[in-house]
């Protein structure tokens, strides 16, 4: 539908680049559908029921993202405890969460055991560190830690 080939990339060095690409029909024994794409590819996938689609998405090695488009408040729901993905969009066709949230999707769209956006990114370059500290009043003449006492 969208033809992305022809871009012109202000880029330095070698690359492959694609502009806005979108394909419609597609089924799930294409390429288009089989490999996950990183770009600004839109795959069209037309089924006859929500459980037809509910079916497709969940059996997909892939889990990155997928949104649904409703104005059923209910479906949306469903479709948000149902599917199985990392990101889901509802009404939003491009579901990828504000950067406090953590990116990255389930099944084999996740690489390593951690996301790498949002708070568990912050979290993996971190180095917690635990400090438990007590400050007694000085009135109390002197340090009481509260241990036992043999009389």
């Amino acid at each position: 539908m969208v033809d992305g080939r022809d871009v012109a990339a202000d880029a330095e060095g070698d690359g492959f680049f694609v502009g806005p690409t979108l394909f419609d029909n597609v089924t799930p024994d294409m390429s288009i559908y089989q490999d996950e794409i990183f770009g600004p590819v839109l795959s069209v996938v037309r089924v006859e029921s929500y459980e037809q689609a509910l079916e497709l998405i969940n059996t997909n090695p892939y889990g990155n993202g997928t949104a649904i488009f409703t104005n059923d408040g209910g479906a949306a729901r469903r479709f948000e405890n149902e599917v199985e993905v990392g990101m889901v969009g509802i009404n939003v066709p491009v579901p990828v969460p504000m950067a406090y949230y953590s990116f990255g999707g389930w099944k084999n769209s996740l690489f390593g055991d951690t996301h790498a956006h949002g708070t568990e990114g912050v979290g993996f370059f971190t180095r917690g560190k635990a400090v438990t500290s007590r400050w007694l009043d000085p009135s109390h003449g002197g340090i009481n830690l509260g241990f036992p006492q043999n009389a």
